[in-house]
Parts: C-alpha cells; structure tokens; sequence
C-alpha cells in the first residue's frame, strides 16, 4: 500500500528531473513539440522547414550577425553553450524554455532572432521557434545546420 500512495510523487520527480515536464503551455504547443521530440527518438533529421520560420544558411547567418540585424539565439543546454558559442550569440536554452516560458519575457519582439542549435538532427531550435511563435514572437530565422557549420566555415566563436 505504500508503494502505491508514492508512486504519483515518483512519477512526477522522474518527469521533472527529465525535462519531460512542460510549463502551461497549450496542447497545441505541446504537441508540435512531442513530434519533435518523436523525430529526435528516431534519430532522423529536423524537417527542412519551419511554418512561419525563415530556414538561413550558415553564409545567411553570417551576414545578419556581421551586419548586427538580428540577434542570434543559442538554444542548446548551458554547458555546450558555455564551452562553444557563435560570437556574441545569446543563450535561450530550449530545454529550460520548456519548463518557464518567462525565461525570454525580456527579449523585444519585434526584433529578428536567429535560433540554432546543434545541426540537422538537434530539436531545440525547432522546439523554441514552436514556443517563440506561441509568445508572439514573428520575426523568426532558423540556422538549421547550426553550430557544427557555423565552426565548418571557421566563422567566429567564443
């Protein structure tokens, strides 16, 4: 008997600890991003294209970030974005979005963001341009082959 009255709190704590947890985000949210995540499961790549979502390439990229038009957003965990990061590139880590979509509440949006993460078969940028789109944001880009051509090209990291 007690096994059974502890086993909705160690449900929760194994969901939470896993990241699987969402905040309050609508089931249409939830479920473009459970596609994703189903993608991910099956180690294909990302789809070619976002709805609503520019797709750049890493010469696309470039340019913005030289120009200083868009703001390029890193969505990949704290440590990668703490060992390796695109020049100057801000860290909305997607995995942390997930959980408290008040993580970007002071990003403007009306300016233009560049998501990546890292490369074709990465989910996170996808899951925060999903997310970002739902916040109101409507100037999104997408740097799908992410940080690996980014450091191809020898552009500048820090």
């Amino acid at each position: 008997m007690k096994t059974i009255k502890f086993l909705p709190l160690m449900v929760l704590a194994v969901l939470v600890t896993s990241g699987i947890c969402f905040a309050d985000w609508p089931d249409s949210v939830t479920q473009k991003i459970d596609v994703i995540k189903g993608i991910e499961q099956e180690k294909k790549e990302m789809p070619a294209s976002l709805e609503g979502v520019t797709v750049l390439n890493g010469e696309e990229v470039y340019k913005l970030w030289k120009s200083k038009k868009a703001v390029i957003l890193d969505t990949r965990n704290k440590i990668q974005y703490d060992t390796e990061r695109i020049e100057g590139a801000q860290q909305v880590s997607a995995d942390e979005l997930i959980k408290n979509p008040a993580l970007v509440d002071g990003l403007d949006k009306e300016k233009e963001y560049v998501l990546y993460c890292n490369g074709v078969k990465c989910p996170r940028s996808v899951w925060a341009a999903i997310m970002l789109q739902h916040l109101g944001f409507k100037k999104l880009a997408w740097y799908r082959d992410g940080m690996p051509d980014w450091k191809s090209k020898g552009y500048p990291t820090e």
